[in-house]
C-alpha cells in the first residue's frame, strides 16, 4: 500500500488536442473551483499536436495565472502519451488527470482528493449509482459494450474505465509509469491493469457529466486495437507481471 499524500501539492495534467473553443472555460472553471481550497496546485496543459490556437491561449491565459503551464510539441500522438508527458513535469503529491474539453464539472475535483486519502488511485464511473450524466444512446451502448471487453479480456472488475478524470498518488505512478505504452485512448484499461498487478487500491466515485458528442469510427478501432494489445501483453506474453512486487493470478 503507497503511504497516504502528506504534501498538499496538487497537480492536475490536462492533455489537449484542438480544444481552442474549450480550453479556456476549463482552465477558468477549475481555477475558480481551486483556488480557495488552501492547496498548492499547479495546472498541466499538454498539448497533443494540436494544429489550432490551443498552446496560444493556453499561454495568454497563463501569463495571468502563474499556476498554469503548457507543454507542446509538433505531431499529435494521443491522450495516454500526452498524460506520460505532463507527469514527468508535474510536481504534486497527488496527479488528476482531467480531460479539458469541459465535459466533466470541475467541482468534483474536491472529492477526488478525498477519496485519494485511502486509495492509491480514483476513478470517475459513469455507472456509479450517484451519478449524474447525460450522453448519447450510442456513445452509452458503446461504453457498456467496451467495458464488458475490458472485463472479459482483462479480469478488470471496475464499472467504468473510460471517464476522463482520475486522481494518483505520485509514488503509485511511479510504481508502474514504465510499463505504461498505451498512447491513445485505451491508456486508462493499461493503467488499471497494472494497478490490480501491482496491488494498488482502486476507488470509485460519481461524477457529473455531460457530452454532447459520439465516438467517430477511427476512435473506436483505436480503442479496440489497444485493448487486444494490453489483452496479449497481459495473457499471452506475460509482460506487464515481469517485475511486479507480488505475482497476480489473472
Amino acid at each position: 500500500m503507497i503511504e497516504r499524500i502528506t504534501s498538499p501539492f496538487v497537480t492536475f495534467v490536462l492533455p489537449a488536442y484542438n480544444e481552442s473553443k474549450m480550453i479556456e472555460n476549463t482552465l477558468v472553471s477549475l481555477n475558480a473551483n481551486f483556488e480557495n481550497t488552501g492547496l498548492l496546485y499547479e495546472i498541466v496543459v499538454v498539448d497533443d499536436g494540436s494544429v489550432d490556437d490551443t498552446r496560444s491561449k493556453v499561454m495568454v491565459f497563463g501569463q495571468t495565472n502563474g499556476n498554469v503551464n503548457v507543454i507542446s510539441y509538433g505531431k499529435n500522438v494521443g491522450k495516454g502519451f500526452a498524460i506520460k508527458i505532463g507527469f514527468r513535469k508535474a510536481k504534486g503529491a497527488a496527479i488528476i488527470f482531467l480531460d479539458s474539453d469541459s465535459d466533466i464539472d470541475t467541482r468534483q475535483v474536491k472529492r477526488f482528493l478525498d477519496s485519494l486519502r485511502t486509495a492509491d488511485i480514483v476513478i470517475g464511473s459513469k455507472r456509479h449509482p450517484n451519478s449524474i450524466v447525460s450522453v448519447p444512446l450510442i456513445r452509452r451502448l458503446f461504453s457498456s459494450s467496451f467495458n464488458f471487453l475490458v472485463q472479459l479480456l482483462t479480469g478488470i472488475r471496475v464499472g467504468d474505465t473510460q471517464t476522463g478524470i482520475k486522481a494518483i498518488k505520485r509514488e503509485a505512478f511511479l510504481e508502474i509509469f514504465d510499463q505504461l505504452c498505451v498512447k491513445r485512448y485505451a491508456y486508462d484499461v493499461e493503467l488499471l491493469v497494472l494497478a490490480k498487478i501491482y496491488g494498488l487500491k482502486v476507488s470509485e466515485v460519481p461524477v457529473n457529466l455531460c457530452i454532447n458528442e459520439n465516438f467517430s469510427l477511427k476512435e473506436s478501432w483505436h480503442m479496440l486495437i489497444d485493448l487486444l494489445g494490453i489483452t496479449y501483453r497481459l495473457r499471452i506474453r506475460k509482460w506487464y507481471q515481469r517485475g511486479a512486487p507480488q505475482h497476480t493470478n489473472f
